[in-house]
């Protein structure tokens, strides 16, 4: 998974042209995160096309703001013309392929 600093990450959020992508925030001390990382590599494996991206929410202050990140782990999902969908709960690793399944190129 490719990391983005907050400036890149605005960026490419702002930029309706982009395919479809998923991003995942996390701190470097929360084990939740740690779990879900693992889940993601898992995916990432299976489909290592997924447009999949993670950002430490620590150096984030603008977004975590202006998105209302209420606690990590979490992934933020942008697709085209839709409105940002915040998953907090990941329960396992078929469940989340489920809601990044879509982001795959077709």
């Amino acid at each position: 998974m490719q990391e983005l600093t907050q400036q890149e990450l605005l960026t490419r959020a702002n930029d309706s042209s982009l395919a479809p992508f998923a991003l995942f925030l996390y701190t470097p001390f929360c084990g939740t995160c740690k779990v879900t990382e693992q889940m993601l590599d898992v995916i990432m494996e299976m489909q290592p096309t997924m447009p999949l991206i993670k950002s430490n929410i620590n150096f984030l202050p603008q977004i975590s703001r202006d998105w209302q990140i209420t606690s990590v782990p979490c992934i933020v999902i942008f697709e085209q013309e839709k409105e940002k969908q915040f998953l907090y709960r990941m329960q396992s690793v078929g469940d989340l392929y489920q809601h990044l399944k879509p982001l795959l190129p077709k």
